[in-house]
């Protein structure tokens, strides 16, 4: 069994700005709902989420999967690749493609697939739990993921160098993940696992400290 090399390569799809976090619509602007806010919300998401990514010492590449031309834009003017999504529609096969896309480029990276509304996410956390996905990899696991704050999903997912990422992200995915043959990942990791759905899970995520650019779409419309 190989072991996980020094560092990871990461995909992270993205949905179109029209339909990404329908749950989270009017948290920009008191519950009005507006098409722009919303949209600046669920890039500010993202932005967090790739600022802690890009920031974290063990992740070498990040790919970003979105057809969103809004998107592309956005994140390519800042340095990341953005590529679009194939075919078939569906977040597994986004993230399926970007893992296929990575392993073209080096058959024998590890490749690992994160959420993109991870805005309390710092780079510390990633590094740690790709270190405690090494350790696993080590003594014979192929696969290791990060169960979500809410306990049902997952945030992260790690596949060893060979090993097929199958991803299986969606309403329940840590228990498929588990009986798929993953070891869930143990660590605190608070930004990690607090993925961001419904204005209650935002309002947990700023109490653990909200990256700037969502902390910046949400300063007009405080807590207070």
């Amino acid at each position: 069994m190989g072991c996980l090399s020094p560092v990871v390569d990461l995909v992270v799809p993205v949905k179109s700005l029209s339909v990404a976090k329908s749950r989270l619509r009017g948290a920009a602007d008191r519950g009005i709902g507006e098409d722009g806010a919303h949209a600046r919300l669920a890039l500010a998401l993202a932005h967090d989420t790739f600022t802690a990514v890009r920031g974290a010492a063990r992740v070498r590449n990040l790919v970003v999967v979105s057809s969103d031309p809004v998107v592309a834009a956005e994140f390519g003017a800042v340095g990341v690749e953005v590529v679009p999504d194939g075919p078939l529609p569906g977040l597994n096969r986004a993230y399926e493609r970007g893992a296929d896309l990575l392993r073209e480029r080096d058959p024998g990276a590890a490749v690992g697939a994160l959420q993109a509304d991870l805005p309390a996410l710092r780079p510390a956390e990633l590094d740690a739990a790709i270190s405690a996905a090494a350790a696993l990899f080590t003594r014979g696991a192929q696969r290791a993921f990060v169960v979500d704050a809410d306990g049902t999903g997952s945030t992260f997912l790690l596949a060893a160098p060979g090993t097929p990422l199958r991803p299986l992200f969606g309403v329940g995915s840590a228990l498929r993940h588990r009986e798929s043959g993953a070891e869930p990942l143990a660590g605190r990791w608070p930004g990690l696992r607090r993925d961001v759905d419904t204005a209650e899970d935002l309002r947990a995520a700023a109490d653990l400290g909200l990256g700037e650019h969502t902390l910046a779409v949400l300063t007009p419309v405080s807590r207070c």
